[in-house]
């Protein structure tokens, strides 16, 4: 065989292998109007209709009511029965590394991070891989939108929202550059007892110089907008949202003095839109964050107690103590495997639920109050008249593992695939020990 044949022959398989193993088309914009009548809707904002009507057309939503009101859909060419049924607003995971990772063992197919300690000018929107498996993966839960977040360093860069079913990161995209992502310094830190350091956990000597340092780039930065630009830098430029408005400060903190440190900063430095990440001693700061308005991103509720100190459930009950005491909170799911549990985004509201909050204010953890802090509300994360019609049926509670088991999901409208590499494994293998 010569080289031109053994070419040849290599570029068929590359083809091949790439269509067995690419993602499902995305689905194409909705053609017709639909309606679901008889399930129970679940509107995102703490409101039920049991017996509900749900239409959409254009990929915006036209009738939301209950099934009392038939005489709005007779024009409706195409209504489906789902009584019995559940309707949610599609579910929102914010702070996610979706996209830019695929295998963690390959370094290859890990993009999260890049070098350097001060760069909010890289923008995780451009890496967004919409092929990724571990994306589709999500939406067989609800998972239907997320923020797209950078890692590492201490301002790590900007996240940008996009919705999971799109061609490339430029049909992904529903809200480009929201935020900066900024990675408080620890006040402790652990001893490296190898090195002869005591061990635990002693204050960290070098803790105000790294906080001196991230004032010293804000503020040269502030700086940078009111001057001539003669030689432009770029970073600076990245930063100007922060203090115009346009976005918005995440914050990743989690012990009480890293939580008060960084929102007392933020404020000095007149940033306008502040977010508190991960935020596991928040309870400890509640006056704070409410004296300021500072939303808080919890982290997952499938977590154990960071020290022997904490209740046993202070990460599951967490949740309802900041929203019982006023405060905006949203799920995240920031850590170890982030990306592969992402999906359990609903299970982590059921486990909030669990701990007596009331269900519908669980729901609203990863939906409407995800939405205003990402600040997409006023189309997505709630069902409402004019909102964008991206929702999902589920034959029960999909805030209960066993239960969610979802038979129609639509993305503005569009009816999108819940096949995934997952679900074709899970046929394949049901397939072979059927004929046992």
């Amino acid at each position: 065989m010569n080289n031109i044949q053994t070419y040849i022959l290599l570029c068929v398989f590359v083809f091949l292998y790439g269509i067995s193993n690419a993602q499902q088309t995305p689905a194409d914009k909705q053609t017709e109007a639909i309606a679901f009548v008889g399930a129970t809707a679940h509107l995102g904002n703490g409101k039920i209709i049991k017996n509900s009507i749900i239409a959409f057309e254009n990929g915006k939503l036209t009738i939301v009511t209950d099934a009392t009101h038939k005489s709005e859909i007779k024009t409706i060419k195409k209504v489906v029965d789902v009584t019995g049924k559940h309707v949610y607003p599609g579910f929102i995971l914010p702070n996610s590394t979706l996209g830019l990772g695929e295998i963690d063992a390959v370094r290859a197919t890990r993009d999260q991070d890049e070098i350097g300690e001060m760069i909010p000018h890289i923008r995780s929107l451009i890496a967004y891989n919409t092929e990724s498996k571990i994306v589709e993966s999500m939406r067989p839960n609800g998972v239907l939108l997320a923020q797209i977040t950078p890692r590492g360093g201490t301002i790590s860069g900007t996240s940008s929202v996009v919705q999971l079913d799109a061609w490339n990161w430029e049909d992904a995209v529903l809200k480009i550059d929201d935020g900066i992502h900024l990675t408080w310094p620890d006040y402790f830190k652990r001893g490296k007892w190898w090195l002869g350091e005591p061990k635990g956990f002693t204050p960290d000597k070098e803790y105000s110089k790294k906080v001196a340092k991230i004032k010293t780039f804000l503020e040269s930065a502030k700086a940078y907008q009111l001057g001539a630009k003669t030689i432009r830098n770029i970073p600076f430029e990245a930063t100007l949202g922060l203090f115009d408005g346009s976005k918005k400060l995440y914050i990743n903190a989690n012990a009480t003095r890293q939580i008060i440190d960084a929102i007392l900063f933020a404020k000095k430095m007149k940033i306008k839109h502040v977010v508190l990440v991960g935020g596991y001693h928040s309870n400890n700061t509640i006056d704070l964050l409410k004296e300021h308005n500072i939303p808080v991103l919890i982290r997952r509720t499938h977590s154990l107690p960071f020290s022997d100190d904490d209740d046993y459930d202070l990460p599951y009950k967490l949740p309802k103590i900041l929203t019982n005491n006023g405060i905006l909170v949203g799920l995240e799911n920031s850590g170890q495997m982030e990306r592969m549990n992402s999906r359990n985004l609903p299970f982590y509201a059921g486990q909030v639920a669990g701990q007596g909050l009331d269900k519908e204010k669980a729901l609203q953890l990863i939906t409407e109050n995800t939405a205003k802090i990402l600040g997409i509300d006023d189309k997505y994360g709630t069902l409402e008249i004019g909102k964008s019609a991206t929702l999902f049926i589920s034959e029960g509670d999909a805030l209960d593992m066993r239960t969610n088991k979802l038979i129609h999901a639509f993305i503005d409208g569009r009816a999108i695939s819940l096949e995934t590499h997952q679900t074709k494994l899970y046929k394949r293998y049901m397939d072979k020990y059927a004929q046992d």
